[in-house]
């Protein structure tokens, strides 16, 4: 069972109220759930609804940011937070931290968490479930570009299968508690 999820998310609300709702409802389940959330550490924001719902509803909510970006945003009062200098430690931490990883929609710096989580995953660095949110089909051009990498040889079938992805919270959560990692190696 997960105890810690770490949770990339955009640090914008993007252009459709329901981005808004979902990471409030995420939130508020991990909040019900006693589940901690780990995160990039900004306040803004789907990253600000996520965090301030999360502790509202009783998380834990550790953050993890770079200075640089520490130096410009606003803050709320988390459980913890760690301040490192580069992207590269941030991601490093947070993967360390968490049991489980949930991608909400994003930008760019959401893509390339999501992309790297499940590298690692795929080249043996971990064996964590890796869970989409996929909220108003916002990753059906992100699965279609996996399967078109399946399909021309460059990604195995079942590392794609292990991606699990789900449209509501509840059900995501619950097939990430169950999940089961595929222990072949890329080059097997």
């Amino acid at each position: 069972m997960m105890k810690k999820v770490c949770i990339f998310c955009g640090s914008s609300f993007g252009n459709n109220e329901i981005y808004k709702e979902e990471a409030y409802k995420l939130g508020r389940f991990l909040g019900e759930n006693k589940l901690d959330l780990i995160y990039g550490g900004g306040n803004v924001g789907l990253m600000g609804i996520l965090s301030k719902t999360a502790i509202e509803h009783g998380s834990n909510v550790t953050g993890v940011i770079p200075q640089k970006i520490y130096d410009q945003v606003e803050h709320i009062e988390l459980s913890d937070l760690h301040i490192v200098e580069t992207m590269h430690e941030r991601k490093s931490k947070m993967y360390e931290l968490a049991d489980g990883f949930i991608s909400l929609p994003g930008g760019i710096g959401t893509l390339e968490e999501i992309a790297e989580i499940l590298t690692w995953q795929q080249i043996g660095y971990h064996h964590k479930p890796i869970g989409i949110l996929n909220i108003n089909n916002f990753y059906n051009p992100f699965r279609d570009m996996l399967l078109h990498m399946e399909r021309e040889g460059f990604l195995r079938r079942e590392f794609f299968d292990t991606l699990i992805v789900q449209d509501n919270v509840p059900a995501l959560l619950e097939k990430m508690n169950i999940f089961q990692p595929t222990l072949r190696s890329k080059w097997d």
